[in-house]
């Protein structure tokens, strides 16, 4: 849209001329100010100034920085690893009881002044767990130079006897592991019975299962203990009578039973199914 203009009369004898109105060059002035100011503001604006290199005294102290970060992390990867600063100097063996402190060291086979990152103590805890008599085996570092090995050793709830002819006498704990080979019978453990005995067998570990739940007083009175299968678990008391108890199962509830039929007269005390006990002549 062309701007409005507006037309000037001429005296005699001039051409008509055309005249720009007051709104028109009240912006043509508008304009030009803020062209004016667009270009003050473009002349005010600092230009960028190249950047400055860091003078060589502090270039020299960067180097030496990094130098020394790196030599400390080679001398301490040197002293965590390699050094025998902080290598085996002792090993502290807890909780073992009948298998001597000095053969859990031997077999643990920790060799003196490796340094204790480079030890595998799931290996250490491996070898020594292997040994018979040892039921679990815990192994850990003790800064700055100990190894602590602590064990539970296995408890005997029960022994066969291999007969004539056979390797003497061996105890036998609560999961049917056969774990030592003993002169004579332990007094106060009761005899196994049983065609073989061994953790895999599924009626050693019912019938260790069945001794170890029982309550102490009743465990007392157990001499020999057998079963045909997982099921059938049965045992025969000092007095000569013979209790079946069948599974594992209901140990309290049977225990009572069992005490109150105990009371009566009988040869055979069938608390298998509790809530149907029997007594056999």
């Amino acid at each position: 849209m062309s701007p409005t203009r507006e037309r000037r009369r001429p005296s005699s004898g001039e051409e008509p001329v055309d005249v720009p109105d007051r709104a028109t060059l009240a912006r043509q002035r508008r304009g030009r100010r803020s062209e004016e100011e667009r270009r003050r503001t473009r002349a005010a604006r600092p230009k960028p100034s190249a950047r400055t290199r860091p003078s060589r005294p502090v270039e020299i102290r960067r180097r030496w920085v990094a130098l020394l970060s790196v030599l400390t992390g080679v001398a301490l990867v040197y002293l965590l690893f390699f050094s025998s600063m902080l290598g085996v100097q002792d090993v502290s063996v807890s909780g073992a009881r009948t298998v001597p402190a000095d053969q859990i060291r031997t077999v643990a086979a920790i060799q003196p002044d490796k340094p204790l990152l480079r030890l595998s103590t799931d290996e250490i805890r491996d070898r020594v767990a292997a040994m018979p008599g040892i039921a679990t085996v815990e192994v850990s570092r003790s800064w700055p130079n100990t190894v602590e090995i602590t064990v539970t050793e296995r408890a005997a709830i029960a022994f066969f006897d291999s007969g004539p002819g056979g390797d003497g006498v061996h105890l036998v704990d609560g999961g049917g592991v056969v774990f030592k080979t003993v002169p004579a019978r332990p007094p106060g453990l009761p005899e196994l019975k049983l065609p073989k005995v061994s953790a895999d067998d599924p009626v050693t570990r019912a019938v260790t299962a069945v001794l170890g739940v029982i309550p102490e007083q009743l465990l007392k009175q157990v001499t020999t203990a057998t079963a045909k299968t997982p099921a059938s678990v049965e045992f025969t008391l000092a007095n000569g009578k013979i209790v079946r108890w069948g599974t594992a199962e209901q140990t309290d509830r049977k225990a009572k039973v069992l005490a109150a039929l105990l009371t009566q007269d009988g040869k055979v005390y069938d608390v298998a199914a509790p809530e149907l006990p029997t007594i056999t002549s």
